[in-house]
């Protein structure tokens, strides 16, 4: 199982654009590979694009609201969590 550290929650959901807005309590960058993690979700993805108030941004912090395209339907309050590469 993969190294995980928590990075934030869901607050919203946009079921039509399926685009999820993510609380951030740690940095997440394009490209990272996130896990979501709910009651009823769990899944893992790579951010290919990131928005916060409609502009593209590639990196966003700690107490951001961030848009995120997502491949799953997810529920407000799912966490979210960075995959952290192990080197062995």
């Amino acid at each position: 199982m993969p190294e995980t550290q928590p990075v934030g929650s869901i607050s919203h959901y946009y079921t039509k654009i399926g685009v999820a807005i993510f609380e951030l309590t740690d940095t997440l960058a394009k490209g990272d590979r996130i896990l979501i993690k709910g009651i009823t979700t769990n899944f893992e993805q790579t951010i290919e694009s990131m928005q916060i108030e409609h502009k593209d941004v590639d990196k966003a912090g700690r107490g951001d609201s961030v848009g995120v395209k997502v491949e799953n339907v997810v529920r407000s309050g799912d966490k979210v969590y960075k995959v952290v590469e192990q080197t062995v």
